[in-house]
């Protein structure tokens, strides 16, 4: 087993374990952090996939501004440790079942070999230019997916202003 591989399972075994403690944390700051490194190393995961410019629109997106949103939202809101607070919903019985069938698939999949080959054709294909690539791609194909979640992004600055302007009530 060689350096990419070891670094492959390093970055993919941290990304979910830190995704899921950003889930079960109870402390929405704890989460934030554990969400942070999770989007790292989703960043060093594209970088094996040889995508450094997706790798650098992934820490400075998702890593720093929405994750800084996210901090502003906890702060602003004073949110804390919900103490004593922590129940079970009907679909935590469900949502475990369907989250084992579906490791049990993935790992399946993966033991069989399923996914190494259209991943490799993929990267191979597009070897060449990733920020030409994607600038095309982003400008001609997927134009109107860019161009909604730039107006959703507004929204959510005009949001974000509303929330921070609000007037103290007497």
């Amino acid at each position: 087993m060689g350096l990419i591989e070891i670094s492959f399972f390093y970055f993919a075994i941290v990304a979910v374990l830190t995704a899921i403690l950003a889930i079960t944390r109870p402390n929405p700051v704890y989460s934030v952090l554990f969400l942070v490194a999770c989007m790292f190393h989703v960043a060093g995961l594209f970088i094996l996939l040889g995508a450094e410019f997706l790798a650098a629109l992934q820490i400075l997106v998702p890593a720093g501004a929405l994750m800084i949103l996210y901090l502003f939202v906890v702060f602003l809101f004073n949110l804390t440790e919900m103490k004593g607070s922590r129940t079970t919903h009907r679909q935590t019985a469900i949502a475990g079942i369907v989250s084992l069938v579906l490791v049990t698939l993935l790992v399946i999949l993966t033991v069989q070999g399923v996914f190494p080959g259209p991943f490799k054709e993929l990267v191979q294909s597009q070897v060449g230019d990733n920020v030409s690539y994607v600038g095309g791609s982003l400008y001609t194909t997927f134009i109107f997916p860019f161009e909604l979640a730039s107006l959703v992004l507004l929204v959510v600055l005009f949001g974000a202003i509303v929330l921070g302007k609000r007037e103290e009530q007497e």
